[in-house]
């Protein structure tokens, strides 16, 4: 019995190139510049960086929806005026209250 496993682990384990194989395959998944762990990981980044894009691409549009209303409402332009900038008519007193 022993003497078939250890003919088997000759014969096909330990062949060297089984065992090159073997390493390469290793070295490919794990420590090669181009390794499935970092393919993973750049995977997520690319992920990330695509959700990012859309949220760029909503304040764009929301941003460009704001300047289209300031831009044809002069009272709109004034509104936003007084509240981004703290600008105010002569003989006017401003408040500000900042939440804690």
């Amino acid at each position: 019995m022993n003497n078939k496993i250890i003919n088997f682990l000759k014969k096909y384990i330990l062949n060297k190139y089984v065992i090159l194989i073997i390493f390469g395959v290793l070295w490919l998944l794990f420590f090669d510049s181009y390794s499935m762990m970092d393919r993973l990981e750049y995977g997520q980044k690319c992920i990330h960086l695509k959700e990012e894009i859309k949220h760029y691409k909503n304040e764009i549009k929301q941003s460009q929806r704001k300047m289209n209303e300031l831009e044809s409402n002069k009272d709109g332009l004034e509104r936003f005026a007084r509240e981004q900038y703290l600008m105010k008519r002569e003989e006017e007193d401003i408040f500000i209250f900042e939440e804690k």
